[in-house]
């Protein structure tokens, strides 16, 4: 376009001058004082002036308009140049720096180290409860608190500091220069205090809290990476307590994670390898002393030999995905153990949080049961009074089809404080579990009392009650006065193969000290 433009100019210039010069040669323009005739004078000085004049006059006219041509080329370049800037280093939706901007602002932080008694410091959030906003309400609703966090955030730091979105929900700012932790904890208090205040959008109301973790230059790492990380780790201890809070990263915080990375790989590759096996843990009853059945409990035991406890790693199991595979397969080996067993003594297995997530799950275990030809009847599902809590919808649609199929439900952890009447009658409980911590304190007049309640309770809503973790030492004269007829150890786990000694030869009538696990 701009060659063009200068292509017409120098046409129209050449024109002109062509058109000057035809008349200059065919007519006497200023009157000729030699009197010379057209035939003796061709062209004439003055009329030689009068082109070159014409010819400087389209030349400025030219220059000036390629030099306006020239400046809005350079305006246009410039205005260019900084919407690409602000595309690459702005995130779109919020208007506050990307992670490219955060990246090369930590790099200039890391190189300009502070004074001594000054941190630079590195705040990393993560919001509370967006995903069901998003889940709720869409992305659109989603977006707009997004953008409302981002300007709270903008007023809750100090001016210079800077403020990322990374992506998501997660925020990052970068404060230099702080008078130490204290400084770094008032501008996470007042992003919490901001951001706890109730967001307003499409006429609906939202709760949005945040979750921080802090890491401090030069005290917590030497590069804007390490920084970052720990933070990410301060951030993951914060998030952990389930509300709006801040945590400052510490050095234990980092031997836990790398010890949890090194048993998740040791985990999967024992998963791989059959290494989990079922050990199983009796109930009793009470009066008689005979087994009544036996809970499955996931065994692990390291390459080294030592026993792994599933508190360990059953959490792991959940966070990573390795549960569904690793529930099935102790669901299967169990089975096949239980096969072994009288016919009236029932299995029971664990229902975890992150299986009722699980849609096939309950077609899953009825598959493992028909393939083990096991009766769906000799089977019970633990379920915790929490989970019931958390999601009850969820918990009824994947346990429906299984007592349809005849398995029996129990709620786990009974007393705990989560559940109520209306859960526990609109789910249709087979048993409730005391809470161990209740049992084995029985003891203790005030357990005592608990215990008696509960399973009073669970009588007058005619379930079965099973108390949970009874200790060695204790006999079943205080139980049994409590109107409780069944028990499940607190300790002795059996393997598959030993279960077999409990029906050869019952504890004694009464005492459940016999059992020696």
């Amino acid at each position: 376009m701009r060659h063009r433009v200068s292509i017409q100019d120098i046409g129209v210039i050449a024109a002109v001058l062509f058109v000057l010069g035809y008349i200059a040669l065919e007519v006497d323009i200023f009157a000729n004082e030699s009197g010379a005739s057209l035939q003796e004078e061709k062209i004439e000085l003055n009329e030689m002036l009068l082109i070159g004049a014409t010819l400087a006059v389209g030349l400025l006219v030219f220059a000036i308009r390629r030099y306006y041509d020239q400046k809005r080329e350079i305006d246009r370049r410039i205005a260019a140049e900084r919407q690409a800037r602000e595309l690459a280093y702005q995130d779109p939706l919020t208007g506050l720096a990307n992670r490219r901007q955060f990246d090369e602002a930590l790099k200039m932080a890391v190189a300009s180290p502070p004074a001594a008694g000054s941190s630079h410091a590195v705040l990393l959030l993560d919001l509370n409860g967006f995903k069901k906003i998003n889940d709720n309400y869409g992305h659109n609703v989603g977006d707009e608190v997004l953008t409302i966090v981002a300007h709270r955030l903008l007023r809750a730091v100090r001016d210079g500091d800077l403020v990322a979105r990374l992506g998501g929900d997660e925020f990052v700012v970068l404060a230099q220069h702080l008078l130490g932790p204290e400084a770094a904890a008032n501008i996470a208090i007042r992003a919490i205090q901001s951001l706890n205040e109730t967001v307003m959008t499409g006429g609906i109301l939202h709760q949005v809290g945040t979750a921080i973790g802090i890491a401090l230059l030069p005290a917590d790492g030497h590069t804007g990476e390490e920084a970052l990380r720990k933070a990410d780790l301060a951030l993951y201890r914060a998030k952990a307590e389930r509300r709006s809070s801040f945590r400052f990263f510490e050095e234990e915080m980092d031997r836990y994670v790398r010890e949890r990375d090194r048993m998740e790989r040791d985990l999967r590759a024992a998963v791989e390898k059959d290494m989990i096996r079922p050990r199983f843990r009796p109930s009793i009853d009470l009066i008689s002393g005979r087994v009544l059945g036996f809970e499955a409990v996931p065994s692990w035991k390291a390459a080294d030999g030592t026993e792994i406890p599933p508190e360990r790693f059953i959490p792991i199991a959940e966070e990573t995905g390795l549960i569904h595979k690793l529930a099935r397969r102790v669901l299967e080996l169990s089975c096949a153990a239980a096969r072994q067993w009288p016919k009236d003594v029932t299995l029971s297995i664990d229902l975890l949080s992150s299986q009722v997530r699980d849609r096939d799950l309950a077609a899953g275990i009825l598959g493992v049961l028909e393939t083990a030809g096991f009766a769906p009847s000799r089977l019970e599902m633990d379920v915790a009074e929490n989970l019931i809590v958390q999601d009850l919808d969820a918990a009824k649609s994947v346990l429906g089809p299984l007592r349809d199929a005849g398995v029996r439900i129990a709620l786990d952890n009974f007393g705990t404080g989560y559940s109520n009447l209306y859960h526990i009658q609109e789910f249709g409980f087979d048993k409730v579990k005391i809470d161990r911590r209740f049992v084995e304190k029985m003891e203790e007049e005030d357990a005592a009392k608990v215990v008696r309640a509960l399973a009073g309770l669970g009588h007058g809503l005619g379930l079965a009650v099973n108390a949970d973790g009874i200790p060695r030492s204790t006999g079943n004269s205080v139980l049994l006065a409590s109107g409780i007829r069944e028990g499940q150890m607190s300790s002795g786990l059996a393997s598959a193969e030993e279960t077999e000694r409990f029906f050869d030869a019952p504890p004694t009538r009464g005492d459940m000290r016999s059992f020696t696990g």
